[in-house]
């Protein structure tokens, strides 16, 4: 017993320095983790913990190896005590709210971002050293990046629930009522209120980013995902109030929106996505405002990007945008806004600041099916399938690749075989794109440093092959007739 009482001693000594654990409060919290456990005893020899250069994961692992082997609980109870015992450990909500609005007024908004993110991955909210293990890199344009840390998400259906619990408490995963909530280990979850639109909704980080401070900001109300001219008001506030972040909306579809489709939220962060790296295709100006230009993105994906430095000419043309889709109609090309099976066309517009004033792209979607398209007539075709099924959200659809953990396996297999001459088993029959056109890349060699270099070239002309089967209009000129319709003129 001596090493839980030492590992745990060292865990508050951490809460101590890092995570603002007062020195009033020390037994109280010492003796509310005593009392998890079930221990009405304290060798105090234990005291003088070393926590120098320690990180959560370190002393949280410590901590559980020496409770499972004392007898105090199962291995598979493991995560719910670790989130326990730092949600112990950890601020409260108002505290770390108050933290926040100090100083943000003393530092500003980037500052007290910085605070409020380190302070969620000290707390073990966010999985940072996890995070840090997942494969990412850079190839034609995109960001790819390989998830080891979920499991595959492959049924679009379960966005439309949010990930409803049966006991309908939370609502939904992303519910204001999670915080603190042991039943679905979110002890250690803290949320920041902000004001979008003149209502109430709140900023937290992701536990699972897949880019620099990924979070969203989600309605305090339970409603389901939806997008009108307050989204662009609503998205606006947010790079007023946090200008070193963008923020987006996912289309409130399934196969083309996020994983919970039942709650209104927004995503965002600290890293400026591909998508709005591109440049401009062509420019397109309407004598109806003077100040602002409407960019046919140069970009795999259907995109046009508003720039002006006037918010209402921003929510008028991003609105008669989405007006306009959300009933546009081209059965040549496969887009039908409605028909038994619901709706079809849906945006998703994202914001950024920048020294030209506000810049929106607005991505335009459809989910509709066919019979040779099942998946999808403008989601990833069958042939990529292999490499990425899942929705291409709003991230994907940015130039952020999630793939999904198995290829790290999958691909290391190819790899080998490749660099060993060998040809493709039955079982990697599915990759026979990728082998073949990996084996073009490089030629006859041995050399796995080549071989690894032609895999990432590969996934990222694959990746682009998706963003293009997601493209409405393939032909930019049908972009520019889109926009004609609406005044906008090269």
């Amino acid at each position: 017993m001596i090493e839980v009482y030492r590992s745990l001693e060292a865990l508050v000594r951490y809460a101590e320095k890092e995570l603002y654990l007062s020195k009033k409060n020390i037994d109280y919290v010492r003796n509310s983790i005593f009392r998890l456990f079930g221990l009405d005893a304290y060798p105090g020899s234990v005291q003088d913990a070393d926590v120098e250069d320690e990180t959560p994961e370190r002393l949280l692992d410590a901590l559980i190896e020496a409770s499972i082997s004392a007898g105090l609980f199962e291995a598979q109870e493991a995560e719910y005590y670790r989130d326990a015992i730092m949600g112990e450990l950890m601020l409260s909500p108002k505290d770390v709210q108050y933290i926040f609005e100090k100083r943000r007024e003393a530092e500003g908004s980037e500052a007290a971002l910085g605070w409020f993110y380190d302070y969620s991955v000290k707390g073990d909210y966010v999985k940072k050293a996890v995070l840090d293990k997942n494969p990412r890199f850079s190839s034609q344009g995109l960001i790819i990046t390989i998830n080891k840390a979920k499991p595959e998400f492959r049924d679009p259906k379960k966005a439309v629930s949010g990930n409803s619990t049966k006991t309908g408490y939370p609502k939904c995963n992303i519910c204001h009522e999670n915080e603190g909530f042991a039943g679905r280990n979110k002890r250690t979850l803290r949320t920041i209120d902000i004001t979008l639109g003149g209502q109430p909704w709140f900023w937290q980080y992701s536990p699972y980013g897949y880019f620099k401070e990924h979070g969203i900001a989600v309605n305090y109300k339970h409603t389901p995902m939806y997008i009108d001219r307050g989204t662009f008001t609503r998205l606006m506030d947010f790079v007023d109030m946090f200008p070193a972040y963008f923020i987006g909306c996912n289309a409130p579809l399934e196969r083309i929106g996020g994983s919970v489709l039942a709650h209104d939220h927004y995503q965002g962060g600290g890293e400026i996505l591909p998508m709005h790296k591109a440049g401009a295709a062509y420019t397109l100006h309407s004598p109806s405002y003077s100040d602002a230009i409407v960019e046919v993105v140069d970009w795999a994906g259907t995109v046009v990007r508003i720039v002006s430095k006037s918010r209402s000419d921003i929510e008028e043309i991003g609105e008669s945008i989405r007006a306009k889709w959300v009933t546009y109609e081209d059965r040549a090309l496969g887009i039908i806004p409605e028909d038994e099976k619901g709706v079809h066309n849906a945006i998703s517009p994202t914001v950024v600041r920048t020294k030209r004033g506000y810049e929106m792209s607005i991505i335009l979607r459809s989910n509709i099916t066919s019979e040779q398209y099942p998946d999808g007539v403008f989601h990833a075709h069958p042939e990529y399938h292999m490499i990425k099924k899942e929705s291409i959200g709003l991230i994907e659809a940015q130039g952020l690749f999630i793939l999904p953990g198995r290829l790290e396996a999958q691909l290391g297999e190819i790899e080998t075989l490749i660099s060993d001459g060998k040809p493709l088993p039955e079982t990697l029959q599915e990759f026979k794109l990728v082998y073949d056109d990996v084996t073009e890349r490089v030629g006859s060699t041995s050399d796995m440093g080549r071989v690894k270099a032609a895999m990432r070239e590969e996934l990222g002309a694959i990746c682009n092959a998706i963003l293009d089967n997601t493209a409405v209009f393939k032909d930019k000129r049908q972009t520019i007739a889109f926009m004609n319709d609406l005044g906008f003129y090269a």
